[in-house]
């Protein structure tokens, strides 16, 4: 399996990726393409370190840059990847993504990072975990793929709560991207199942 992985920012979750692949645990996949939304981004530094092809594009150029990416892989991963992606690329192949609570809540457009956590705090919730989700043209509305709970602690501040979110996001990610390579699955309403 192919993957294109779309970041912004440090790469923590495409590292996540990366570690997977060279300890044997996602054998059947390799990365194609890292694409970021920055030159800035740490994310493009990981790439570099692992020989993996890169391309930075400009919101303008989204999609004449990456609808011929999109047609050579067999899957594309937003991994912290802040833009919407147009409706013109959604159904080329499978997009998943990894969002910071548990969907359907605290989702949608411009609810990402810090944002998402400050709305858990704020809405008193004990819970909140991650999701990875197909992406559709409902932003964060798509089928949900996988998610994992965490506990949301008296002192959490919104910084505290997505750190401790994070470990959670990569294992998940790295968990959905497995069985997609391994298994085939159906959409049943908004829930994907691996039969």
């Amino acid at each position: 399996m192919r993957l294109a992985v779309l970041v912004s920012g440090n790469g923590t979750n495409l590292q996540s990726i990366i570690d997977a692949i060279s300890e044997g645990y996602i054998p059947k996949v390799r990365i194609s393409w890292v694409i970021s939304s920055s030159s800035k981004a740490y994310a493009l530094k990981r790439a570099d370190a692992n020989g993996l092809q890169t391309l930075v594009i400009s919101k303008k150029e989204m999609v004449t840059a990456l609808k011929p990416i999109f047609e050579q892989v067999d899957l594309i991963v937003l991994a912290g990847f802040i833009w919407i992606i147009p409706d013109e690329l959604l159904n080329i192949k499978p997009i998943i993504n990894v969002h910071p609570s548990l969907l359907p809540l605290f989702g949608g457009k411009g609810m990402y990072g810090a944002k998402v956590s400050e709305a858990i705090l704020a809405s008193g919730m004990k819970v909140s975990g991650t999701t990875v989700h197909l992406v559709t043209g409902d932003i964060d509305g798509g089928p949900i793929i996988m998610q994992k709970c965490i506990e949301v602690m008296d002192n959490d501040t919104p910084e505290t709560l997505l750190e401790r979110t994070h470990p959670l996001e990569h294992q998940i990610l790295v968990e959905a991207i497995k069985q997609m390579s391994e298994r085939k699955y159906k959409i049943v309403g908004k829930r994907v199942i691996f039969p």
